[in-house]
């Protein structure tokens, strides 16, 4: 069991030490083009350079931390699961918590110690223009997020294509055509598909989550110092933390996260051995909501002692405003409830009994397409919901304290992110014990806990990509206003054919980008089934147990394509913003980030939820499941279907679909940190257009005599 584990441990650090070195490279690149940036314009400080660097070093610290502790968890898991289900659990779980916490203790920390930094360089006690530069000072912080968010963006889309090429070989050659379990030692795709598990759904995750966090907190500082400009400039403004608690806010929700997190963790509990999923959930459940209702009870205290009673906010078109404290924390609370509530609609989509997985469950009965169909349709009706609820959740928090609500609800989100982080990984975890249980031989009753455990797991892991998508659909519209206010412009003007046609080209982003990871999960998985089927054919006793199949090179099939593959994704987010802005202006920009903030939140709802709902069908053919009066179980020609199905969800809820958050606020932070050069061009472009409006010639038709009148305006 602990050479499995091991080789399962190597598998996954020699492909992150192969990404990271990967990333360097385009690290070093992006450091150049950065320089440039900085240059272009005054107000942007060379410290964005540094500050990106630090971003992308601490993201990829998040997933190497996350990746370690789910490894060196599996085995410790199906040991535990030999005891009891209830060891088990706490076993897997305390694994979750340490990423979760980790994760979310380097993303506060991170943050707090470069803006301290930043704050001593550039702020000038009684300088009387603290506006101007903490501006400068959350630009430099935004090249922090910026670091964070693209090595985010690689990792998910890297170990999202490995995890899959392998998960697809082997249920493809091992349980359809093989017909043998899954994770069955004799599969030699079997080592790849676990150290996917850990590349994908841990050191992924890890980092796409710890991105979501720092860019979330960022997001609602920037619009912090837009609320002490607006103060400013009607009240002489005074608080508790000299005149900056609308910036620090948000920091110290996060921080106040951390702790409720920590504090919920001791309700994950259950007393039987012999308890179903229902109780895992339950006990999940409890502790998330336990974080959630004291991370709403501590902001409220914390919103009375930072904020002043009233606050005067611009709302863009409207005008200034007063708006009380009690507003801001109502939309925090709207944060909190949504992000729990999208948690329940993903939940109820993806679930094992529920109605969308017993429709498709039901559909499998005639074959593989009718599965697909049903899939397909489920994870489309999904959108309801969840997109109602982000609209209520961006109308109410700006109709109570606007953009800057919105920021807020958004940070409040993500102040759980610990606990949404432990709940979310320990279901590799929980999958990878199951695999070494299987590959170790142990007691049947060690796989059937263990087995609980992943199904568990699936969902969770759902419900975790349905928050994560939560959050950036309100963290990309606060990204989204503070662009509008570096760029100086006033707003985004549909009517304007850039505009609108830059809209069209952000809303086709996501299609492309999905499309190209769905090709190349597909094109490394036909490797890795020529692979499997030669191994099968060429090694003699493999089926018998008696020959060894070479793990290795699945492995190492998976590693080449993930790291070829994920190159091109990753240029298309991060060049596409930057050309449109150096072509068509800021404006048009805008248009694009919001095509492509709109259609990527739909397609990652739908990718995800159609997954997860496709895993779970699969699933309840392993208890066995009734259809049409007769039980249905492994190996009947309806579990082929629903492997079928499975097979097809896998890239959606582990590849593309997870990967569109990432695209949103990757999209919208590079945005961010250019916003500055393309409205000093955009400044240069209207002097002409300035002078033109000074000098207007009126003419006028006196039709009475037929004699046309010039006259100067001014």
């Amino acid at each position: 069991m602990q050479q499995i584990s091991k080789s399962i441990k190597e598998g996954a650090l020699a492909f992150l030490n192969a990404e990271y070195r990967l990333l360097l490279v385009f690290v070093l690149i992006a450091s150049i083009a950065l320089f440039f940036v900085s240059q272009a314009v005054e107000t942007t400080s060379w410290f964005i350079i540094p500050a990106f660097i630090v971003g992308a070093f601490f993201s990829g610290l998040a997933g190497n931390i996350g990746m370690r502790v789910a490894t060196d968890a599996n085995a410790r898991t199906a040991e535990a699961a030999k005891t009891s289900l209830p060891q088990a659990l706490k076993v897997s779980f305390s694994g979750g918590t340490v990423m979760g916490l980790g994760v979310a203790g380097l993303a506060v920390l991170g943050l707090s110690l470069i803006f301290l930094f930043l704050m001593g360089q550039f702020l000038v006690e009684g300088s009387g223009k603290f506006y101007e530069e903490m501006t400068i000072v959350l630009e430099a912080l935004a090249g922090f997020s910026l670091g964070a968010e693209s090595i985010a963006l690689f990792a998910r889309v890297g170990g999202g294509i490995y995890t899959k090429a392998a998960d697809v070989g082997a249920d493809l050659v091992g349980k359809v055509e093989a017909g043998i379990p899954e994770d069955d030692p004799r599969n030699p795709a079997t080592i790849a598909d676990n150290v996917g598990d850990n590349v994908g759904d841990v050191a992924g995750m890890g980092a796409d989550l710890f991105g979501s966090y720092v860019a979330t907190v960022l997001a609602a500082m920037v619009l912090g110092n837009y609320v002490i400009r607006d103060m400013s400039t009607l009240t002489q403004f005074t608080d508790n933390f000299n005149n900056m608690g609308p910036i620090l806010l948000p920091l110290v929700i996060a921080g106040v996260g951390v702790l409720a997190s920590i504090i919920g963790t001791f309700f994950v509990r259950i007393g039987s051995n012999e308890a179903k999923e229902a109780t895992v959930q339950r006990a999940l459940d409890i502790a998330n909501w336990s974080s959630i209702i004291l991370t709403g009870i501590v902001t409220w205290f914390l919103i009375q002692w930072m904020l002043p009673n009233t606050i005067n906010m611009d709302f863009f078109g409207e005008g200034l405003k007063e708006v009380p404290s009690r507003h801001v924390f109502y939309a925090c609370l709207i944060g909190l409830a949504v992000g729990a509530l999208i948690s329940m609609v993903t939940a109820y989509y993806t679930s094992l009994g529920k109605k969308p997985v017993l429709d498709i469950v039901k559909n499998s009965s005639t074959g593989a397409a009718t599965n697909i169909i049903a899939g397909l349709a489920v994870g489309m009706k999904s959108t309801f919901w969840s997109v109602l609820l982000f609209a209520a959740a961006i109308y109410g928090s700006y109709a109570l304290a606007g953009f800057y609500g919105v920021a807020l609800a958004a940070s409040a989100m993500m102040a759980t992110t610990a606990m949404q982080l432990a709940i979310d990984a320990f279901g590799p975890i929980a999958d990878n014990a199951g695999g070494v249980a299987e590959m170790s031989e142990l007691d049947e009753k060690v796989r059937e806990r263990t087995d609980i455990l992943d199904s568990v797991g699936n969902t969770t892991a759902a419900v975790g990509k349905g928050f994560a998508i939560a959050s950036a659909a309100l963290t990309a519209l606060a990204l989204f206003a503070a662009y509008v206010t570096f760029t100086g412009i006033e707003g985004i003007n549909i009517y304007k054919a850039d505009v609108l046609a830059m809209l069209f080209v952000g809303g086709m982003i996501p299609v492309v980008f999905s499309a190209l990871a769905m090709k190349s999960v597909g094109k490394a998985a036909m490797e890795m089934v020529k692979e499997v089927r030669r191994q099968f054919k060429e090694i003699p006793g493999i089926m018998e147990g008696t020959g060894t199949p070479e793990y290795a090179k699945c492995v190492d099939i998976s590693t080449k394509a993930a790291l070829r593959e994920m190159i091109l994704p990753g240029l298309i987010t991060i060049v596409t913003p930057i050309l449109v802005g150096w072509i068509f202006g800021a404006e048009p920009l805008g248009g694009y980030m919001a095509g492509v903030c709109v259609s990527g939140v739909m397609w990652a709802i739908f990718q995800n939820n159609a997954g997860g709902a496709w895993d779970n069908a699969k699933k309840s053919f392993e208890a066995g499941v009734e259809i049409d009066g007769k039980m249905q179980y492994k190996g009947s020609e309806a579990h082929k279907a629903a492997v079928t199905g499975d097979t097809v969800g896998d890239p959606f809820k582990d590849t593309s679909g997870p990967s569109m958050n990432i695209l949103i606020k990757l999209t919208c932070l590079v945005g961010l940190v250019i916003a500055p050069v393309l409205g000093h061009q955009d400044d240069k472009g209207t002097s002409d257009n300035d002078f033109n409006e000074k000098n207007q010639i009126e003419v006028t038709i006196d039709e009475s005599n037929h004699r046309a009148a010039l006259q100067d305006v001014n």
